[in-house]
């Protein structure tokens, strides 16, 4: 089953919920997909 969550706030790319495990990363009350939030990490080590 996959459910619809919301929108990426970096990129606005829809983010799901797929057979219970959630596709994206919320934090800080915003929402960001997988990719999105992986660069995030990445920069802020650089």
């Amino acid at each position: 089953m996959r459910e619809l969550i919301g929108d990426c706030q970096s990129c606005g790319k829809n983010v799901y919920c797929e057979d219970g495990f959630f596709d994206g990363v919320q934090a800080e009350g915003l929402l960001h997909c997988n990719e999105c939030a992986e660069k995030k990490e990445t920069d802020k080590h650089d």
